[in-house]
């Protein structure tokens, strides 16, 4: 598994498919590559001071090293999304949560693919 750096990226993820959870929000989004699966973890200025939001982190982290590989989808990207619940939450009960955010995602219809504007209007996209 790697990790998501850039914020381009993130922010593609963020268009993908969600699933909510007390503690995180798990967002994903399937790539058209034969990379292997990328993961990226964030907490807003919101949840906390510094030490907070990297406890928060770490305990993100942490979730995705225990939890089984299988339960993520390869060719896909996620982003975990830390809500300040994440640092009083239960860790077991938080890996559930996981677990259950990732099955209600695969279970989730995949989003109609988007036609740019111009085709939309009956126009030809000049190159």
């Amino acid at each position: 598994m790697d990790r998501l750096r850039q914020r381009a990226d993130f922010l593609a993820v963020a268009n993908g498919t969600r699933a909510n959870s007390a503690a995180f929000v798990v967002q994903r989004r399937l790539r058209d590559d034969d990379r292997p699966i990328r993961i990226g973890f964030t907490v807003t200025k919101k949840n906390g001071t510094a030490t907070e939001r990297n406890r928060i982190r770490r305990r993100l982290r942490e979730l995705v090293k225990r939890l089984d590989v299988i339960s993520m989808r390869p060719h896909h990207d996620y982003v975990l999304v830390g809500r300040r619940a994440a640092l009083t939450r239960d860790f077991a009960t938080m890996l559930d949560d996981l677990r259950s955010a990732l099955h209600r995602l695969d279970r989730q219809p995949k989003p109609p693919r988007r036609e740019p504007q111009s085709e939309l209007n009956g126009e030809t996209p000049e190159r």
